[in-house]
């Protein structure tokens, strides 16, 4: 979805109002930096994926979707949606609410596939492991 102008529109009141994110609609294009955003995190989702051959890789992508799940969190603080009928701060508005809660599970996700493929890319066979 990333590629598309409607996606586009629809994170550019999340990421213009983001610190760690702003900065990007000064260099790029509202579509151009769209597609920038949508391409690291197609990265990250590869490097995910080849855990079982290359599990230092998958490492570096769970460090990556970590930051990437620590960044849009921040939107929660920084975006201008809260919802005035429930007394503003913390109750999200539908829309941005909905698409901001999800990343605490997909965060708690990407740390656990982080110590999955640490342990993976450092373990020892199993002959040499000591039993206790």
């Amino acid at each position: 979805m990333k590629i598309t102008h409607y996606e586009a529109v629809g994170i550019q009141p999340l990421i213009a109002h983001s610190p760690l994110l702003s900065w990007g609609y000064s260099i790029w294009s509202l579509d151009h930096f769209t597609m920038i955003i949508g391409a690291t995190e197609l990265i990250i989702v590869a490097l995910l994926a080849v855990r079982p051959w290359f599990p230092r890789a998958s490492a570096l992508g769970s460090l990556g979707a970590i930051c990437m799940f620590l960044t849009t969190l921040s939107f929660i603080l920084t975006t201008p949606g809260w919802e005035p009928s429930l007394g503003g701060f913390p109750a999200l508005s539908g829309g941005v609410g909905e698409f901001l809660i999800k990343d605490f599970v997909l965060l708690g996700a990407a740390i656990w596939t982080l110590a999955d493929s640490l342990r993976a890319a450092y373990s020892l066979p199993a002959d040499t492991r000591s039993s206790f």
